[in-house]
């Protein structure tokens, strides 16, 4: 093979070099998961690790979650070039505008520096319960960005090696239990000190020079993997439109259109058609859309293709600024970096199945079921989960059951841990059996889940397809829409409410929409 422009390259070679870089996200995660204090990051995996070049191109990244990774990879350039690095430095943000995806995600980006030269970045990025929202578990049902929480414009929590304390300290008086987010934020401190410290360690092993021709050679193979992998879509504009149900505050059947136009040396991903930015929080910053639209054709790549820059490239995206999913500051974003990413994903895969049918599954259950709750004052919590639901069938066999799917990559916290933590008592936790469409291969089950509240607790919901299901494919019936209840009552899709002590809050999550015409037997 040749390296476009800079001479010979080995794949193997390659593919030992792009494990390298994958090994140290990996590692940087699994200690971050491991010293974290909350069982958000800690038991339910709610975090993301990468490594960056010096320009801020994603170079390597752990198999953690697509809307952090992809979002992270589309803001890291402008990030990069907005400061001067120095040895030392580590940046906090969780500003959706300026790199972040929503206010309960904290990104931690250090710069690698070996013999004082900027060779690269790593950075995390962690979901924390509790930013400062007057709702506990901070998703709440909002209007503008100043509800959702604390906003943490990029700032240096770290200069030359030591924590600006009073900076740490100015956030987390802010935050309810702030042993706990301390905590956390050491947990990502230690997870990008880990990650500095192993970049450094593989550059110096190769030398630099052959460390930066190894990385030039795996972003053009990455790049001819991606070009080629494009150029198998049979060209055409492909169209697809799907709705989110309501924003929350009375705006419904909200559009998601896309048309994409598959060319000989390009494709477009236009949303022309979508809706204006919302009331509510479904709005997303384009970091996020780009997240979701990068992720469902890195699907379509072979496995072995680098997680690195070069597989982002010859896909253009186009997005009217103000629009739902290219949303402009002060907009709520809180539930599009979850709910809209979502169906971003269904619209990207409803389009492309028109034209690789059998490459693509029905859709799968196209929400997060964002569960957030807790209480305010002394002795006050934070809890914050995503639920499973069922994947869509395919032309070769049944949707997954109980799956975290697409835009996600998270994990149900265990009961165990949810009643050794919380006043909460799980007395449900079982498939939703039946709920996933029927077709010649069914759709998978979503889940049922039932909280039983010993003390009373402030809740809020952020849940989709709890009035449109997911569609079905090739003649597939679409799955079972969702459905929240609070002792058998049933409630809106988007809602903060007070629950008292004794109530029980049942969550069902949908299922997968199923494939092709079912026969009779």
């Amino acid at each position: 093979m040749k390296q476009q422009g800079a001479g010979s390259f080995n794949s193997v070679e390659l593919g030992l070099f792009s494990s390298r870089i994958a090994a140290i996200c990996e590692e940087m995660g699994a200690l971050l998961g491991r010293v974290a204090f909350s069982p958000n990051i800690r038991d339910r995996l709610d975090y993301s690790c990468a490594l960056f070049s010096r320009q801020g191109h994603l170079l390597g990244q752990a198999t953690h979650i697509p809307v952090h990774l992809g979002s992270m990879a589309y803001a890291m350039v402008d990030l990069v070039k907005s400061r001067d690095w120095h040895i030392g430095d580590m940046l906090i943000l969780n500003d959706p505008y300026k790199g972040g995806t929503h206010l309960p995600d904290i990104t931690l980006v250090a710069p690698v520096f070996v013999g004082g030269e900027l060779v690269g970045f790593c950075a995390n990025r962690a979901h924390h319960a509790d930013i400062g929202s007057d709702a506990p578990g901070s998703m709440p049902v909002s209007r503008t960005l100043a509800e959702e929480g604390m906003l943490i414009a990029p700032t240096l929590l770290m200069r030359k090696g030591e924590v600006d304390e009073g900076f740490l300290q100015s956030i987390l008086q802010q935050l309810t239990r702030s042993e706990t987010s301390r905590g956390d934020f050491n947990a990502q401190l230690a997870a990008n000190l880990l990650g500095t410290g192993r970049l450094q360690e593989l550059i110096e092993d190769l030398g630099l020079e052959e460390f930066e021709q190894q990385e030039g050679s795996l972003q053009c193979w990455a790049q001819a993997l991606v070009k080629k992998s494009l150029a198998s879509i049979p060209k055409g504009d492909y169209e697809f439109e799907d709705y989110l149900d309501d924003d929350g505050h009375g705006q419904t059947d909200i559009p998601i259109k896309i048309t994409i136009r598959i060319r000989d040396d390009s494709v477009e991903v236009d949303f022309a058609g979508t809706a204006a930015q919302v009331e509510g929080n479904l709005n997303c910053p384009m970091p996020v859309t780009a997240a979701a639209v990068f992720y469902v054709f890195r699907c379509l790549m072979p496995a072995h293709t680098p997680a690195c820059h070069g597989a982002l490239q010859g896909i253009t995206i186009t997005a009217q600024k103000g629009c739902l999913i290219n949303a402009s500051s002060p907009a709520a974003v809180a539930a599009g970096n979850v709910e809209t990413s979502s169906r971003i994903v269904d619209v990207v895969c409803g389009a492309l199945a028109q034209a690789l049918p059998t490459l693509f599954a029905a859709a799968s259950q196209g929400t997060m079921n964002n569960l957030a709750m807790g209480r305010r004052g002394s002795g006050g919590w934070d809890y914050y989960e995503t639920l499973a639901g069922g994947m869509g069938a395919a032309c070769d066999g049944n949707g997954q059951s109980a799956r975290h799917s697409h835009m996600t990559n998270t994990l149900n916290t265990p009961v165990e841990v949810v009643e050794l933590n919380y006043p909460l008592r799980v007395t449900r936790y079982a498939i939703r059996r039946d709920s996933g469409g029927s077709g010649e291969f069914r759709g998978g089950d979503g889940i049922v889940r039932q909280y039983w509240f010993l003390e009373d607790t402030e809740v809020s919901l952020l849940t989709e397809r709890r009035k449109l299901p997911p569609w079905g494919l090739q003649g597939g019936q679409p799955g079972q829409c969702g459905r929240n209840e609070m002792d058998g009552l049933e409630l809106p899709g988007k809602i903060q409410i007070n629950a008292l002590t004794g109530q029980i809050l049942t969550i069902m999550t949908p299922g997968g929409g199923g494939y092709g015409c079912a026969t009779d037997l």
